[in-house]
């Protein structure tokens, strides 16, 4: 199964700025790391207020979020523990003023009716969800999440991408905390205008509907609209 990494980045104590940081030298990953086949860097939309039926805390939000996506965790495990591309990202990012948490996840991509053709790099707008806390009986929520949420989010109008992660258990020689989000979420689309008319669909409301159904479950739940310039790497 395919693994991501999720490099989380939130602004220091010491920094003030609101303005998405300059994440342009991480688009110079190296291509010879093992098993990467593509990565997404995410930094804040301009607009917070999209959702109508999700309203976030915006100081919650992350400065940035990276994801690098690996053929396998074994792989995945590999570079985390060479001192290469990752170190030297978490390395930089003091002088962005930004704290990283990392988390590895398992993939699960579903499609959708219309993905569009964007290339071998593009820039997209993507809503981010992660579920913070802990459900009751994991087994449960999943099993539902699963069979009832992607068939409703792949109705979603001018929908590109939906991918669902579930945590692992992983080693790393990152010097980082680590995240431990029970689940995340990504939906994709062109831009900001079609994520926001798709939120205000009348299946948005479906969607709110089964998550009032989903199994119990005590923790935040956050939503963040995200600008992802993507970086999809040729086959090795």
């Amino acid at each position: 199964m395919e693994v991501c990494l999720f490099l989380i980045g939130h602004a220091d104590a010491h920094t003030r700025e609101t303005r998405a940081p300059d994440l342009s030298p991480f688009g110079l990953t190296p291509r010879d790391v093992e098993g990467l086949r593509r990565f997404v860097i995410h930094v804040p939309a301009e607009s917070d207020d999209c959702d109508p039926l999700s309203k976030t805390d915006v100081s919650a939000r992350p400065r940035c979020v990276l994801q690098w996506y690996f053929d396998d965790l074994e792989l995945l495990e590999q570079a985390l523990q060479s001192k290469g591309a990752m170190h030297d990202i978490v390395g930089e990012s003091s002088s962005m003023g930004l704290i990283f948490t990392q988390q590895a996840m398992a993939v699960r991509r579903f499609a959708t009716p219309d993905p569009g053709n964007f290339g071998t790099r593009a820039e997209r707008c993507t809503y981010l969800v992660s579920y913070e806390g802990e459900a009751q009986d994991f087994n449960a929520w999943l099993s539902h999440y699963l069979a009832h949420h992607p068939p409703l989010m792949a109705q979603l109008p001018g929908l590109r991408e939906l991918e669902i992660y579930t945590r692992l258990d992983y080693r790393s020689g990152l010097g980082i905390a680590r995240a431990a989000a029970m689940q995340r979420n990504k939906v994709v689309f062109d831009d900001s205008a079609s994520l926001a008319a798709a939120l205000a669909s009348p299946i948005r409301a479906s969607m709110k509907q089964d998550f009032n159904d989903f199994p119990p479950y005590s923790g935040a739940t956050l939503h963040f609209p995200m600008r992802s310039i993507y970086g999809n790497l040729k086959p090795k």
